[in-house]
C-alpha cells in the first residue's frame, strides 16, 4: 500500500509539473530515459542443469534477466543440431544463455539459483534425462565468472550442503550456438505437454515459492 501511495505521489507531482508543456518536451524525456537504457551494460551467463526447456521456463521469471536462449555449447561440432547433440558425440551440452542486467540481479544470485534448482551431483544426468548433453555446467565468460563459480562450489562441497560431492563442470565458454527455435521458450509454448507437465512445472512452482522475493513483477517483460 506504501508503494502504491509513493507511486501516486510521484505521478500527481509529474503532472503538475509537465501540465502545459508542450508535447515535444514530453517526446524529449522519453528519448532521455531511452538513452539511459542503452547506456546499461548488460551481462550473460551460460549454464547447462539438464534439459534447457526446464533452466529457460525457470530463469526467465527472475527480475533483471532481460533473455534467456537455449542453445548448445562446450563440444567439438561446428554448428550442431539437436539431434547431433542427442547423440551425445559432439561434446556439446543442452545451455541457456542468460541475458541479465547486473544492475539488478548479480551474477552471484543467479549461481545460487542454478545450484539450487537442479541436482549437480549426479554425473551427465537429470532425473530421466540421460546424457553428455544433460551434464551440469557453467560456462564462464570471464575470469570472474570463473572465480565465483569455482568459489561458489567449493563452498558448497566444504558445508556439505549436498549429500554427494558437487559435479558441476566449470569451463571457459566454447562453441555455442542458439538452438532451433521451435526450442525458444517451449515451456510457454507447450504447457500441456505431458513433459512440461510433469517435470517442468512443478520446478516452476517451487522457484516462485523459494525465491518469490527475486521474481518479476507481474506482467513484466
Amino acid at each position: 500500500m506504501l508503494r502504491i501511495l509513493k507511486i501516486l505521489t510521484i505521478l500527481l507531482s509529474f503532472v503538475s509539473i509537465a501540465w502545459g508543456q508542450k508535447s515535444v518536451n514530453n517526446k524529449h524525456v522519453l528519448v532521455t530515459n531511452k538513452n539511459k537504457m542503452n547506456m546499461i551494460k548488460l551481462d550473460t551467463a551460460y549454464f547447462a542443469a539438464g534439459c534447457f526447456w526446464c533452466v529457460d521456463a525457470l530463469f526467465q521469471h527472475l527480475d533483471g534477466v532481460i533473455k534467456v536462449e537455449s542453445g548448445y555449447a562446450g563440444g567439438h561440432s561446428i554448428n550442431p543440431s539437436y539431434k547431433d547433440v542427442c547423440t551425445g558425440t559432439t561434446g556439446h551440452a543442452e545451455v541457456c544463455k542468460i541475458t541479465f542486467n547486473p544492475m539488478t540481479i548479480s551474477f552471484e544470485t543467479l549461481l545460487s539459483i542454478f545450484w539450487q534448482t537442479h541436482d549437480p551431483t549426479t554425473l551427465n544426468r537429470q532425473g530421466n534425462d540421460i546424457g553428455t548433453q544433460y551434464r551440469s555446467a557453467i560456462f564462464y565468460s570471464n575470469d570472474e565468472q570463473k572465480r565465483l563459480a569455482e568459489k561458489y562450489k567449493s563452498e558448497l562441497n566444504t558445508s556439505g550442503a549436498f549429500r554427494s560431492p558437487i559435479v558441476t563442470e566449470i569451463s571457459a565458454l566454447i562453441n555455442y550456438y542458439p538452438a532451433e527455435n521451435y526450442h525458444q521458450n517451449y515451456f510457454n509454448q507447450n504447457s500441456e505437454q505431458s513433459y512440461c507437465k510433469f517435470v517442468i512445472a512443478p520446478k516452476v512452482e517451487k522457484l516462485k515459492e523459494v525465491f518469490k522475493d527475486k521474481l518479476k513483477i507481474k506482467g513484466q517483460k
